[in-house]
C-alpha cells in the first residue's frame, strides 16, 4: 500500500486548510495513493494515531471548496517539540513504527518555523538511519510571514487584507469627534513585523491609514514615540497607531514585559502581548488626551470572510507541490513560491532544502522601513499588495459562511 499522512501544527490561519485541499487533490489525481489519512492534532496526532481518512470526509469538490473557506486548521493542531534524535530516539522510532503499520509513506507537515524544524528532524532521522520508503516534506504556513526560502508564507496574505480593511475602517471611526484622540492598535508579530506593516495597505484607495507604525525590527524608544504622537496630534484630531506586539528597546526588552509574566509556550517562547496597552498608559500619563489600545488578537488568523484570492490559491498549490515532492520521493523538502515579477505578479512553485528554513527567521529589511522608523516605504508597499488581491467566492447560509467540520 501507498498510503499519504497530512497533519496541521502551529498556529492557525484563514489559508492552510486550503494546503490540506492541494494536498487531497494532487494525491487523487496522482493515482499514485491508495489511501490519504489526515492527523488530528498534528505531531501529537500521529504519535496517538488520531487519524481520519481523508478520501472520504473530502470525497466531492463541494466538500473541497468548504474545506477551502474554512479558517483555523480543520485537522486540529499542537505546538509539540521533538527532541534531538541523537539523544532521544523514541518519538521518532515511535512515527516509523506507526508509519508501517499504516503503510504511510508520505507524510506531509503544514506548519510554520518550529513545524519545519519537525520535518527537518523526521527527515534526517530517515536519512541516517536507512529508511528509503517513507519521505517527509513541508508545506509552509504562517500569518507571520517569516519563514526563509520563501517569498511569502501562506496565510499572511489573508492576514494582511484584514488588517488593511480594519485599518481603513478605523481610521474613519476615529476622525468622527472633534475631541483629540489617540488609537494604539496591537498587531501580531514577536519579531518580525510583516503585518504591523501590512496597516499601511489600509491607504490604497485614497485613506490616510495609520498615522504611526512601528514596526520590532528597529529597536523601540518610548520617548520617541511620545514626541512622534504629540507631533501628529498638533497636526490632527486623531491619532491612529500600528504597532507589532514585539516591539523592544534597545536591550531587547519587550514593551510588554512590563505587564506580562515570564510565562512560556512549549517552545520557550516568552507570551508578549501587552504592548499597545503599555502604550496607552504612557499617552495617557505624558500627554493626557483621550486614548484607547485595540489588541486585534485571533481575528487576524481567523478571519477568512476577508480571505485573500491570491492567498488561498497559492496555498493550495502549496500543497499540491508539497505532495508532488513526496510523490516523487523529494524527502527534506519545504514547498515554496518564487516571485518572477510584481507587475505584473508572477510566481512559480518551488521547493527548497528544509533543512535551510528550519530555525532561521526572515525579518523586514531595514531599507524598508522609513528613516524616521515610523512608517513603510514603497519597496514594502510593493511587496505586500498584489498578496490581498481578490475575493473567493463563498458560500453563506442564513447569513453567514459555512464551515466543514472533519473530526
Amino acid at each position: 500500500m501507498r498510503n499519504l499522512l497530512v497533519a496541521q501544527s502551529g498556529g492557525p490561519t484563514a489559508a492552510i486548510n486550503a494546503t490540506v485541499a492541494g494536498v487531497v487533490s494532487c494525491a487523487v489525481l496522482s493515482g499514485k495513493v491508495d489511501h490519504i489519512y489526515g492527523a488530528v492534532n498534528g505531531i501529537e496526532g500521529v504519535l496517538a494515531e488520531k487519524f481520519l481518512d481523508l478520501g472520504k470526509k473530502l470525497d466531492s469538490a463541494e466538500k473541497i471548496s468548504l474545506l477551502m473557506q474554512t479558517p483555523a486548521a480543520a485537522l486540529g493542531s499542537c505546538r509539540y517539540k521533538l527532541g534531538d534524535p541523537k539523544e532521544n530516539t523514541e518519538d521518532f522510532e515511535e512515527i516509523l513504527r506507526i508509519f508501517r503499520r499504516h503503510e504511510i509513506r508520505y507524510f506531509i507537515y503544514i506548519g510554520g518555523n518550529d513545524s519545519m524544524d519537525t520535518v527537518n528532524k523526521l527527515s534526517k532521522y530517515c536519512k541516517e538511519n536507512g529508511v528509503e520508503d517513507v519521505f517527509v516534506v513541508g508545506a509552509p504556513k504562517t500569518i507571520d510571514n517569516d519563514l526563509v526560502e520563501t517569498d511569502h508564507c501562506p496565510g499572511f496574505g489573508s492576514a494582511a487584507k484584514y488588517l488593511a480593511a480594519t485599518f481603513a475602517e478605523l481610521e474613519r471611526d476615529c476622525h468622527v469627534y472633534e475631541k483629540k484622540a489617540v488609537t494604539i492598535v496591537e498587531v501580531m508579530g514577536r519579531n518580525a513585523g510583516w503585518l504591523t506593516a501590512a496597516s499601511a495597505l489600509s491607504r490604497v484607495n485614497g485613506g490616510e491609514g495609520p498615522n504611526l507604525i512601528y514596526l520590532c525590527e528597529p529597536a523601540f524608544d518610548t520617548e520617541q514615540f511620545l514626541k512622534d504622537v504629540q507631533e501628529k496630534l498638533e497636526q490632527k484630531d486623531s491619532v491612529l497607531v500600528a504597532i507589532s506586539e514585539g516591539i523592544h528597546d534597545s536591550e531587547g526588552r519587550y514593551v510588554s514585559e512590563q505587564v506580562q509574566s515570564d510565562a512560556q509556550d512549549q517552545f520557550g517562547h516568552s507570551y508578549i502581548a501587552g504592548s499597545a496597552k503599555v502604550l496607552e498608559e504612557l499617552v495617557r500619563d505624558r500627554i493626557g488626551c483621550k486614548v484607547r489600545s485595540i489588541e486585534l488578537n485571533l481575528m487576524q488568523r481567523c478571519a477568512a470572510h476577508l480571505a485573500s484570492a491570491t492567498d488561498l490559491e497559492e496555498s493550495r498549490m502549496l500543497g499540491m507541490k508539497a505532495c508532488q515532492c513526496a510523490l516523487e520521493k523529494q524527502g527534506g523538502q519545504m514547498a515554496s513560491i518564487r516571485r518572477i515579477s510584481a507587475d505584473p505578479y508572477r510566481v512559480e512553485y518551488t521547493s527548497v532544502p528544509v533543512s535551510e528554513v528550519a530555525n532561521k527567521e526572515k525579518k523586514v529589511p531595514l531599507p524598508w522601513i522609513t528613516e524616521d522608523g515610523h512608517d513603510v516605504t514603497e519597496e514594502m508597499m510593493a511587496y505586500l499588495r498584489p498578496l490581498i488581491l481578490g475575493e473567493p467566492a463563498m458560500q453563506y447560509e442564513n447569513g453567514i459562511p459555512v464551515h466543514i467540520e472533519l473530526y
